[in-house]
């Protein structure tokens, strides 16, 4: 595995945090703490350039709202400047880590997505029934045109081990400012494990988490047709039998 090192100054440049900001601010610029940190903005990335250099960032806490959209769910919300660190962050290191994803680890990806993932689905679907003509079963023409395995990871966001992730990640960077950084991240999370919903770095640290599945998944399990979206995935087969033996989820016959 290739390694990194001396990262940490590209990620606290100004050019950087000022390219983070733009990312921060996208579809926000009303909102009174977006316009209140603009009034000097110079300054205030000025700042906070200077306490990152200094290593004496400290992520503000977070704050809770709860979201329903249908299902309700617990956001925890960064400060803005906060979230410009993050993009800081992975303005740098994730492309770092992209290349090493499979290729249907399909969220928080450029190139990627909903609208990919649902290509990829119904290109495996024709795939695994043939187009819809397999047969299951020649003597009694039983027509079956394969199955998909639908499963998710159960409370995932809030059994994240940061000991494990910073150990995935020390794998790849060895750059001890950058994982002192994202250990603060992380940690500002007010339990001992898991991640906060709606922070663009968990979002990233999901699919370096989650990655050790994937090739599990792919390598071990030999799955052909597998597509992940952070915590849920999907296998297909033409085989119920397999299905069954690679786990526990929802059947669909298609």
């Amino acid at each position: 595995m290739k390694t990194y090192k001396n990262l940490y100054k590209k990620i606290i440049t100004f050019e950087n945090l000022f390219f983070a900001w733009k990312k921060a601010r996208k579809g926000k610029t009303k909102k009174d703490y977006v316009l209140e940190f603009d009034a000097n903005l110079i300054d205030n990335l000025t700042l906070l350039q200077k306490e990152l250099k200094d290593l004496t960032y400290k992520p503000k806490p977070l704050e809770g709202f709860v979201l329903r959209d249908p299902k309700t769910r617990k956001i925890s919300k960064s400060d803005f400047r906060d979230r410009i660190v993050h993009h800081a962050l992975c303005n740098i290191i994730e492309p770092l880590f992209d290349t090493s994803f499979i290729n249907d680890s399909c969220a928080n990806r450029k190139g990627k997505g909903n609208l990919f993932a649902i290509k990829r689905f119904d290109k495996f679907k024709r795939k695994v029934s043939k187009n819809g003509t397999k047969i299951d079963n020649f003597f009694n023409n039983n027509f079956v045109k394969g199955y998909c395995l639908k499963a998710d990871i159960r409370h995932y966001f809030d059994e994240v081990d940061h000991e494990i992730l910073l150990s995935l990640i020390s794998k790849k960077i060895k750059d001890r400012n950058v994982i002192d950084l994202i250990s603060k991240i992380i940690k500002n999370y007010p339990k001992n494990k898991g991640m906060p919903l709606g922070n663009l770095t968990s979002q990233f640290f999901a699919n370096i988490y989650l990655n050790e599945l994937d090739y599990f998944v792919k390598h071990h399990l030999r799955a052909k047709y597998y597509i992940r979206y952070v915590d849920d995935f999907v296998l297909l087969d033409s085989s119920l039998e397999q299905l069954q033996i690679r786990g526990g989820g929802r059947l669909t016959i298609f």
